[in-house]
């Protein structure tokens, strides 16, 4: 495997397998090598492999700290060799295999890209390699068991698939205690790239489809994942709106490789590509549990103005009487919702309880400035929803540990004319990856709590007994 110049700066011609993959992973571990010396020895922070997809905490670029800002512009600078370098390898292989050339934006899509790159490192040139013994035996069976009608083909590509999908969720959630990138994007992207693989196993499909067939599969996996009381209906609704469209972009990759010219004279390039995605699928799996990335603390702000003065106020955040049965929809699902908070003591170091519908949070003090300020922080809390299902209990283990309250303040200011604006603040983490995407559901949640609870607090102080 001879370099030439060429190999790193050209976007021209066309590079084989095996040189693509030998360059592109000296490179990443070169990267990796480099941000590692700048992250830690420069700049005093630390690294990992899931940093490039896990950079900082969600909020305003201004609270940025300007360090921080100087190391991002550094990674940047230095990234840029490498991301030329990258594209032009990128390009002359899609070249190379006879894909579209508008495949390259899935070098810039975090973690698919990986799976991408272990793609384009295992599906052979354009032209057609020597079927060798092994691999003509496991096309002719192949032949047999997959049928060669559409309906078929299709019903065996998600069943087969959702299959895998089974096995690997539990090895994740039961075996790994992981609820990472693998499980929320990876798995998705294979379950969309295999089904449609085995569609268009026999001849090529249309695109719409094959866009199909991968929205079967992750239905039907969600049905399973129920079905054998995996996980319950509200946590996979919030996964099913990510994995359909990870799944449909998993079908337009295996669309690309099930139309390809050569594939109606040898099946057996594209069964290479299945088993990089799961082997890249199950590494990766593996690589979270050894170098988990610590999530960040994100904080839910809610405000509500009162009719009250601030001593008013006070009495009622401090502690409180119970709430009515709650209205909202979605604290109906099972999700947990407060219901009273009651506290021992008075001043710093008092303990408030806070009870919801799962059990209490409990809340020590360690700011209690009268009537401006309660801040609080939590040593224990009950699970976060009570899960539907159609069996009786079912207790995943994302229920417990995974969505963690760190600590909360009731923030009361004056106003003018003569109201107190009232802001409750949650710090929490979420171990759910990727982390925007579940921040999303979890804000909301602690948003709709927060806005329960102030405007209980609301009524008690505007109304008086």
């Amino acid at each position: 495997m001879a370099l030439e110049v060429s190999d790193f700066w050209s976007w021209h011609g066309k590079v084989g397998r095996g040189k693509y993959f030998g360059i592109g992973a000296t490179l990443f571990a070169l990267k990796h090598l480099i941000d590692r010396v700048v992250a830690t020895a420069g700049f005093g922070l630390p690294w990992s492999i899931f940093n490039y997809w896990i950079i900082g905490e969600p909020g305003d670029i201004n609270d940025v700290p300007i360090s921080h800002l100087k190391f991002y512009a550094t990674l940047l600078t230095i990234a840029l060799p490498f991301i030329w370098i990258g594209l032009a390898l990128t390009l002359r292989r899609l070249r190379d295999i006879g894909w579209p050339l508008w495949l390259v934006v899935c070098f810039f899509i975090p973690f698919l890209n990986l799976f991408f790159f272990l793609l384009l490192s295992t599906v052979p040139s354009h032209e057609v390699a020597p079927v060798i013994p092994l691999a003509r035996g496991l096309r002719g069976s192949l032949d047999r068991l997959i049928p060669t009608s559409g309906f078929g083909s299709a019903v065996v590509g998600v069943v087969v698939t959702v299959s895998f999908t089974i096995g690997i969720t539990t090895l994740s959630v039961y075996g790994l205690g992981q609820y990472g990138w693998g499980l929320f994007v990876g798995l998705p992207f294979f379950l969309g790239f295999t089904s449609v693989l085995i569609y268009g196993y026999h001849k090529p499909r249309t695109i719409g489809r094959c866009l199909l067939v991968s929205l079967l599969s992750v239905a039907l996996a969600s049905a399973a994942m129920l079905a054998f009381a995996i996980e319950g209906i509200i946590c996979v609704a919030m996964a099913a709106p990510l994995g359909a469209v990870v799944a449909m972009f998993g079908g337009t990759v295996g669309f690309v490789i099930q139309r390809a010219p050569r594939m109606a004279a040898a099946h057996h390039p594209s069964f290479n590509a299945f088993g990089a995605v799961l082997v890249a699928l199950l590494l990766l799996m593996f690589a979270e549990r050894v170098d988990h990335p610590e999530p960040a603390l994100r904080a839910v702000r809610t405000s509500v103005e009162i009719n009250a003065s601030p001593e008013q106020v006070w009495k009622n955040v401090v502690a409180f009487t119970e709430l009515p049965s709650p209205r909202e929809a979605i604290f109906r699902t099972g999700i947990a919702y407060p219901i009273r908070a009651e506290i021992t003591g008075t001043g710093t170091g008092a303990v408030r309880r806070c009870v919801f519908s799962t059990g209490a949070f409990v809340e020590p003090i360690e700011v209690w400035d009268e009537p401006n300020l309660l801040q609080f922080g939590v040593t224990a809390q009950p699970p976060v929803m009570q899960e539907l299902s159609p069996y009786a209990s079912v207790k995943p283990p994302h229920l417990e540990g995974y969505l963690r309250s760190r600590k909360g303040q009731f923030l009361l200011t004056p106003l003018p004319n003569g109201h107190t604006l009232l802001e409750g603040t949650t710090w929490y983490q979420n171990d759910f990856w990727p982390d925007r995407y579940w921040g999303l559901w979890s804000d909301y949640i602690i948003h709709r709590i927060h806005q329960r609870v102030l405007d209980h607090v609301k009524t008690l102080s505007e109304n008086p007994e």
